[in-house]
């Protein structure tokens, strides 16, 4: 219990004691209840009960407190997103399809916030939480409205198919799949500035060509407006170690970053990181050292 309050501590004084808004609170939240129930939520087998009412819902929800200066018509977006996908065949919804929803809702993000990442999904969304100037696919409203959902249509038929619905990896006309390709594209046309990716170095091809990010995203990416990228390599506390900046995909990355003209920066050792790991884990031997420099500094006291 006093290593969790010492590295608890050591977060603080390195992130400091400044407010976390309710949604990022919401979502660091999220994230330690995941902890405490590893296993992963049942996919069902259909579209989602309620779509309807999660998605309008969300809508508002965002637009009312997330980002209140957004004026967007909730309606008229479920509308654009209804047509485009009752009516077609659950392998048959294409990112043409999604085009005249998101143009309804349109966004655009100050430089130097946007996080990228892939196969890091769990920890990506507390660094996002706690380091709070980064804003992820899933800030974006397309990304709150739609997270986690599943959703389909039926050709010849008006209404969402509540009963199955395919894979992801079934077609790749997937009504989920091609909104989020489109999604992940608009999010990284939009990018600017200083932008961060977050790689797992424990599994082999931490940067994959064919990960969202790595066929879309990195695609979409403009040179011109992106001024570093700055890749971060984070690798379990127990192991396996298998990916560095220097070693397997993420130098494959590099070489591309440098072949379309993009500065970049690369870290395998970054401190918050590990840190929001530690809380998980705190009598990691990994973990001792944060904790045990605090213990040393005169007149510290740690409640």
């Amino acid at each position: 219990m006093e290593n969790v309050r010492r590295i608890k501590a050591c977060l603080n004084m390195r992130l400091g004691h400044s407010r976390v808004s309710p949604f990022k609170a919401s979502v660091t939240a999220c994230f330690f209840m995941f902890l405490l129930c590893p296993g992963q939520l049942s996919t069902q087998l259909g579209t989602t009960a309620n779509i309807k009412h999660i998605v309008v819902g969300r809508c508002y929800n965002y637009i009312t407190l997330v980002n209140p200066s957004l004026r967007l018509d909730c309606e008229e977006i479920w509308r654009q997103f209804e047509e485009a996908v009752v009516g077609q065949s659950s392998c048959n919804v294409t990112v043409e399809h999604y085009r005249y929803m998101f143009y309804a809702m349109s966004q655009s993000w100050p430089c130097d916030r946007f996080l990228f990442w892939s196969k890091t999904r769990t920890l990506m969304h507390s660094y996002a939480a706690v380091v709070r100037h980064f804003w992820t696919l899933e800030d974006t409203l397309a990304g709150y409205m739609f997270n986690d959902l599943i959703w389909c249509g039926q050709e010849k038929d008006s209404g969402f198919d509540f009963s199955s619905c395919p894979e992801w990896s079934a077609c790749r006309n997937h009504p989920v799949y091609s909104l989020w390709r489109l999604a992940s594209q608009n999010f990284a046309e939009m990018a600017c500035g200083n932008i961060t990716v977050l790689l797992n170095g424990s599994i082999v091809n931490a940067f994959g060509r064919k990960s969202m990010f790595g066929s879309v995203e990195l695609d979409s990416l403009n040179p011109h407006r992106v001024n570093y990228v700055n890749i971060k390599v984070v690798t379990n506390l127990e192991g396996p170690f298998i990916e560095t900046c220097s070693e397997g995909s993420i130098v494959d990355l590099i070489q591309i970053l440098q072949s379309r003209g993009f500065r970049w920066t690369c870290t395998d050792k970054d401190q918050t990181l590990m840190i929001l790991q530690c809380i998980q884990n705190p009598q990691h031997s990994s973990c001792q050292t944060c904790a045990n420099s605090l213990s040393h500094r005169k007149g510290l006291t740690i409640k």
